[in-house]
């Protein structure tokens, strides 16, 4: 990473994120495109119901005293375009009516502002859980030697068995209230952030789609290596670290067993004394469910 003057100069006049902050029309722009897309996990929205929602978003700030001169439709056609790209427009097979989504540019944004508000919370012990637990399987992930590895599984087998002669002896241990606020304001996040993830990946696919057409176009060589070049850069997009990770992740959801259990977790955490005093988002019982539309967008995609 290049932190220095003159990457951000250049980051400054040309990434979207920095563009969208710094426009003049920035929080009009921000409320109605986190109201529309990320405060209701939605992924893509056809045009008229878009149009229809920043109209009315567009009479409340006039209201307020902001000048918005342009009707909803063309500010939608400044945000989708290329010098904005702060939505993506396109068009479902079949249909006339062009839909929207955010880019991911957009939702990095929309998020940094949201942290700016929501900051009521640091938790600090569930996050060093975390680290551990990740440093740990990583040390264990990467251990080629047979010996060493069963004597980790032989102490946690002894943690284990301390656990239940615990439990046996009548001595459970519970978390309190403010360690489950804790642990479940990080899944929270941790979940929305997934859909965050869907969206990156689609977004590269569509790049990949739009180079791949301009490749078509002005290609001069054979239909062969045409093919063998197209295939070369899908399978490269697929097999590195992004993609391996969506595949693992998607073939891990669509698991029945997988559904019932999250949707039974879900509703368990989320029916705690402890978690109902946050007033949890009651969309948080189905966001696997949010989970399961946004990819199968990308999958479509691929």
């Amino acid at each position: 990473m290049h932190f220095d003057c003159s990457t951000l100069q250049r980051l400054k006049g040309t990434h979207p994120a920095w563009q969208l902050l710094t426009s003049q029309n920035a929080p009009v722009t921000i409320s109605f495109l986190h109201n529309a897309f990320i405060a209701s996990n939605t992924r893509t929205i056809p045009q008229g119901v878009l149009a229809g929602r920043l109209e009315d978003h567009l009479d409340e700030a006039r209201a307020l005293g902001m000048n918005l001169p342009k009707g909803a439709e063309a500010y939608l056609d400044d945000w989708a375009d290329s010098s904005s790209g702060w939505l993506h427009k396109f068009y479902a097979p079949g249909s006339d009516e062009p839909l929207f989504d955010l880019t991911p540019s957009t939702e990095r944004a929309i998020q940094w502002v949201a942290k700016l508000l929501e900051r009521r919370f640091v938790g600090t012990q569930s996050r060093l859980q975390t680290v551990f637990s990740l440093l740990t399987e990583i040390i264990e992930g990467s251990e080629a030697n047979p010996e060493a590895r069963l004597a980790e599984l032989s102490k946690r087998r002894d943690q284990i068995d301390a656990e239940i002669a615990k439990l046996k002896a009548g001595q459970v241990d519970l978390l309190d209230p403010r360690a489950m606020r804790e642990k479940f304001l990080q899944m929270a996040s941790t979940a929305r952030d997934l859909l965050s993830d869907f969206r990156e990946l689609d977004h590269s696919f569509q790049t990949l789609d739009r180079e791949v057409r301009k490749k078509i176009a002005t290609w001069e060589g054979g239909r062969g290596e045409l093919l063998e070049d197209i295939l070369g850069d899908r399978e490269a997009l697929t097999a590195s670290d992004q993609g391996t990770s969506f595949r693992a992740f998607w073939d891990f959801l669509m698991s029945s067993e997988r559904q019932e259990q999250l949707s039974d977790k879900l509703k368990r955490a989320l029916g705690l004394e402890a978690i109902q005093e946050l007033s949890p988002d009651p969309r948080l019982r189905r966001i696997h469910f949010d989970w399961l539309a946004a990819g199968d967008i990308t999958q479509r995609t691929v």
